[in-house]
């Protein structure tokens, strides 16, 4: 358990266009796995989206984020109800790591690596090439929440309401990031 204690719940920049956040789930490398890339998992904590478990192979992203938490909390304005976005995997090494292009274009990159520890197992998220500080102040704290919602999901746990914890976020990632 000193994992959750030693972990910074917030994401920091390890570089001027990369965020790193990390979360301690108490599941099996397996299952986690599973919450990464299995469609009917992953809706419940992030976006729908079929992939094929294969280098190069494309696939769309459906975020419904009012459908992420009851109730799914104040959206603010500017944001529809869905939200789609084409991406591919990149790198695949199950259960280990799973990077994919973040956009059509692949002008981001997010990676998934997962390392057993205990009971449980460590997932450091890591997007690259943010563009400017307006969309990663947006993506760290979509990252955060969707992330503590999946460890809830890994929990069997609640937690706040989707559109009110990143609204909170946001500002509080304006604080923290530098400008």
């Amino acid at each position: 358990m000193t994992e959750l204690v030693t972990l910074d719940a917030y994401g920091t920049l390890i570089e001027p266009t990369t965020l790193k956040i990390q979360r301690f789930l108490p599941a099996t490398i397996e299952r986690v796995w599973a919450y990464l890339t299995e469609s009917d998992l992953r809706r419940r904590w992030l976006a729908a989206g079929e992939m094929e478990m294969k280098a190069g192979s494309p696939f769309e992203f459906v975020w419904r984020n009012d459908e992420l938490t009851d109730p799914p909390g104040e959206r603010p304005s500017g944001f529809a109800e869905e939200h789609r976005m084409q991406s591919r995997i990149v790198e695949l090494d199950p259960p280990r790591k799973l990077v994919i292009a973040w956009g059509a274009n692949g002008d981001g990159e997010v990676s998934f690596e997962l390392e057993p520890r205990g009971a449980g197992v460590l997932l450091t998220l890591t997007h690259r090439r943010l563009p400017d500080r307006n969309v990663m102040l947006k993506v760290a704290a979509g990252w955060h929440m969707h992330l503590d919602i999946l460890v809830a999901r890994a929990a069997d746990t609640g937690t706040e309401p989707f559109w009110d914890g990143w609204s909170r976020l946001h500002g509080e990632y304006d604080e923290r990031l530098p400008a």
